[in-house]
């Protein structure tokens, strides 16, 4: 708004307001002239209430999914399918275990398992698996023959085997009886270099003289 201060317009009177005859209107009447902010008065309100309602909201929701049933609304087909499922789990878990710990510092990370809901609403452990280091130990094949042998314990390590178990434990075997093999050979290569013949002429000369020399050939010198 432009304010003119060289010329001021005079005021014009303002009435005098008389006080209404039901001043409860007057409190409680609301305008309604400018909707925009009509709208920003109830809209904040409701955004602030709305908030913790979809909260609250949410977390029923939540709730109601992850609502466990009680094992005494369950059917007696479920109750024997839900027996199953539990000592399928403690099998499981024990198996696990049973391989991670023979395994010790050859188990990579922790074990994994597979679950399936039961009837009550909670998982259980159906499968498993727990990842173990079966390579060799480059160059020295002592290190992989006990390797290879914690390999094989922690393989046949649970109360009853799988025939993924037993094939691992059966390529332990095969890398030992190779690593066996080469430490062999390693071992030989030593002894051989060990007992050689000596190469120098004193020592050919010493080796001659200690041994008398055959009959042919001390002809075929002599002549």
């Amino acid at each position: 708004m432009n304010v003119d201060s060289q010329f001021p317009q005079p005021l014009a009177p303002v009435p005098v307001q008389r006080p209404l005859d039901k001043p409860v209107e007057q409190t409680t009447t609301r305008p309604v002239d400018n909707p925009k902010s009509a709208e920003a008065a109830t809209n904040k309100p409701q955004q602030e209430t709305d908030k913790p309602r979809n909260e609250k909201q949410n977390a029923r929701n939540q709730e109601a999914t992850n609502t466990k049933r009680p094992e005494s609304e369950l059917s007696q087909e479920d109750k024997a399918e839900l027996e199953k499922l539990r000592a399928r789990d403690q099998e499981v878990r024990a198996h696990e275990a049973a391989h991670k710990a023979a395994a010790g510092s050859h188990a990579r990370g922790s074990a994994q398992f597979t679950f399936d809901e039961g009837p009550d609403g909670r998982r259980y452990a159906v499968g498993g698996e727990v990842n173990i280091d079966t390579s060799k130990i480059s160059g020295d094949p002592e290190a992989t023959i006990r390797k290879a042998q914690t390999i094989r314990r922690a393989a046949n390590a649970p109360v009853q085997p799988s025939s993924q178990d037993h094939s691992v434990a059966s390529q332990a075997t095969q890398m030992e009886n190779e690593a066996r093999r080469e430490l062999a050979e390693s071992q030989k290569a030593a002894s051989e270099d060990s007992h050689a013949e000596p190469t120098s002429p004193t020592n050919r000369i010493q080796a001659a003289n200690a041994e008398p020399a055959p009959v042919g050939d001390l002809i075929d010198v002599i002549a």
